[in-house]
């Protein structure tokens, strides 16, 4: 089995154990079984329990973020703020592991919680919601009275809002999906747009400039 396979198989079967039984009730030797592949192959790939889940979490956080930038792109209304934020969580309801993470969920996540310099603090330091806001309001697709820091907000509480409505109502009084990302985006639409609208395009080719940005970012410097 090649290299990259075997890593991919891994963490497959991480997330699907991690998922059902907990991070803290799952181990090393449950996830070997699972992926097929012995417990010192497994340790090639990742020398910890908690380092597989690190690198379980920033796999999926890229899965995350290459699905909806990839329907942004693709819908012809993904450049308008509820475009781009229906396509977040369109993606973000296929992703269990990025649902976990933004509703911090002890059930998942466990122990790891508790680490004082876990990846949920490292990246809850940047409000990225609060950046792309101020930046749409540079290119004119977002009203300028409105505070990026309070709207950031707002968007979180429609995230965590969404994911978690299942813990307090059965699951036949939610709507579904799709009509409801619909309507939230509408909502969004109608609130942040100025008045003499915006063009979707040009908010497609923001997304694409900070998706270049950051991979730029994430590249090691080059020597002289």
């Amino acid at each position: 089995m090649h290299h990259v396979q075997r890593e991919q198989r891994v963490l497959d079967a991480a997330s699907s154990l991690i998922c059902r039984l907990g991070y803290d009730k799952t181990t090393m030797d449950d996830i070997s079984r699972e992926a097929g592949v012995s417990k010192g192959a497994v340790y090639l790939h990742v020398p910890s329990k908690e380092a597989l889940l690190e690198t379980l979490l920033m796999r999926e956080m890229h899965r995350y973020a290459s699905q909806w930038i990839a329907v942004v792109q693709s819908e012809p209304d993904g450049g308008t703020m509820g475009g781009m934020f229906r396509a977040m969580l369109l993606a973000l309801a296929d992703h269990p592991f990025m649902s976990a993470m933004l509703r911090e969920d002890s059930q998942i996540l466990g122990s790891y919680l508790r680490k004082p310099d876990n990846l949920l603090r490292k990246q809850g330091g940047r409000n990225t919601r609060a950046i792309l806001i101020e930046q749409m309001q540079q290119a004119g697709a977002v009203r300028e009275d409105i505070d990026p820091i309070i709207a950031a907000h707002i968007l979180k509480m429609l995230s965590y809002g969404l994911i978690s409505m299942g813990q307090i109502m059965s699951e036949d009084q939610i709507p579904e999906l799709g009509p409801l990302v619909d309507a939230i985006a509408s909502m969004l639409d109608s609130w942040m747009t100025p008045l003499l609208g915006f063009d979707s395009e040009a908010g497609k080719t923001l997304v694409r400039q900070m998706v270049e940005a950051a991979q730029t970012s994430d590249k090691p410097e080059q020597s002289e």
